[in-house]
């Protein structure tokens, strides 16, 4: 089951990507533009299909290379149609061209998550042939080049994005809370040209929320990917940062209790959507049925689109996500591994061009029948985090890949990590 599901999700990076430019579309409607997070997954996945034998390593270093090639040229600037700027990239990029679309915003966690693929590669490839030096060399060059002092603004916390419209404006949100932004954190403090000072990241945990859910104490995000986006590049097994130490647990525990939270929330079933229990659960940011009231068992419901679903103070409209579920699968098998087993007993495996779908809502009956409403469309975002996490819990590819990573060690030892496998001092932090 675990070989299918990874094999399904590498799938998606193999096939929806402009091989000319290395960029990968973000999701599976045909008119979408390329994603650069989900460029940084298709850059960790291909490490993983070399090693499971989904691709030779002579492919996986063209399309590396040829990707990275591309982010290191594209243009940086203030133009409304550039790449990124600062070193930062745009959030939506055309498949083609690779210049910004839609007036969407140059993304600090995008750009993060696509740093996060580029330095993956770049620790795999470590073979001495001129192409794989080559990745190695532009892995470097691109990561050196973003500005993070820049993305703070002159605040106390990163920005989440900047548009160049009107002589340049950052968005008025910055990251606060325990977010995804994680990972954004040490790899902005591990720079060796433009990190971020050391007491943005105490600042940053000063804003995390410590609740107690379902008998688990715990710092509090309601979407189930934060509690494993940043997991997917670091290990947090046995490594603390002050705020973790002065509760005596790690974010790797953390996000296990998070995980438990998900599962008791739907056999509590607070709302009363169907299918929720034991073996179905898995509430994120998700795609959706789309804006309607309906009935569910007596009761008017709100549906959403695509909207930012958590347990267990909401928004929960009944739609689940069984990527985020396997995405889950290293924190606790225990548990992911049956409802990944009802799920596949649900909708077959082989049915499916890719991994997991997007995103189902039994709740929302169709005119059609059947068990409710499905996502159309496959994603980027949700199949990268799939494949990656249960590779991970296969054999920790990506976690040993980021170890060696002298940059992500610089980062976790500024954000005040200390313990584990950071006691091993086999590579130099820069």
């Amino acid at each position: 089951m675990l070989e299918d599901v990874e094999r399904k999700a590498i799938a998606y990076f193999d096939h929806e990507v402009n091989p000319a430019t290395g960029l990968v579309r973000d999701n599976t409607d045909r008119e979408s533009p390329a994603s650069v997070a989900g460029t940084g997954f298709a850059l960790s996945a291909y490490t993983a299909a070399v090693e499971r034998g989904y691709m030779a390593r002579r492919e996986a270093v063209s399309r590396t290379r040829t990707a990275l090639r591309f982010l290191w040229n594209a243009p940086q600037g203030d133009a409304a149609d550039a790449t990124g700027a600062h070193g930062f990239f745009y959030h939506f990029l055309d498949m083609a061209t690779g210049r910004r679309v839609w007036k969407c915003e140059l993304s600090t966690i995008d750009t993060a998550i696509a740093l996060a693929g580029i330095l993956s590669a770049a620790a795999y490839f470590d073979r001495n042939t001129p192409h794989e030096r080559e990745i190695r060399s532009l892995g470097d060059d691109i990561y050196r080049r973003v500005d993070w002092r820049w993305a703070l603004n002159a605040g106390r916390a990163v920005s989440m994005g900047w548009k160049p419209e009107n002589g340049g404006r950052f968005l008025p949100y910055r990251w606060r809370g325990y977010t995804e932004a994680l990972l954004l954190y040490v790899l902005g403090l591990g720079s060796p040209t433009h990190a971020l000072p050391r007491d943005c990241y105490a600042r940053w945990t000063a804003t995390y929320r410590w609740v107690r859910a379902y008998g688990s104490d715990y710092v509090h995000a309601g979407p189930l990917f934060i509690h494993h986006l940043s997991h997917i590049w670091i290990d947090f097994r046995g490594i603390r940062d002050a705020y973790m130490r002065g509760k005596g647990i790690d974010y790797f525990e953390n996000s296990r209790r998070a995980t438990y939270v998900q599962r008791a929330y739907a056999v509590r079933n607070p709302r009363r959507f169907d299918w929720y229990g034991d073996t179905w659960w898995g509430v994120t940011a998700s795609d959706g049925p789309g804006n309607a009231t309906r009935t569910v068992h007596g009761t008017p419901r709100r549906f959403y689109g695509y909207h930012a679903r958590g347990v267990p103070y909401g928004p929960d409209d009944g739609t689940l996500s069984p990527w985020a579920v396997a995405a889950s699968l290293p924190f606790a098998p225990e548990i992911v591994l049956p409802t990944l087993q009802s799920v596949h007993a649900t909708y077959p495996g082989p049915k499916r061009t890719y991994g997991y779908m997007c995103s189902i809502n039994p709740s929302f009956r169709t005119s059609r029948g059947g068990p409710g409403w499905i996502s159309a469309r496959d994603y980027a975002i949700n199949q990268g985090p799939a494949g990656l996490m249960v590779e991970n819990f296969r054999s920790g590819l990506i976690w040993r890949l980021m170890r060696s990573c002298p940059f992500v060690r610089a980062g976790l030892r500024r954000a005040g990590f200390t313990g584990g496998w950071l006691l091993n001092r086999g590579h130099e932090d820069t």
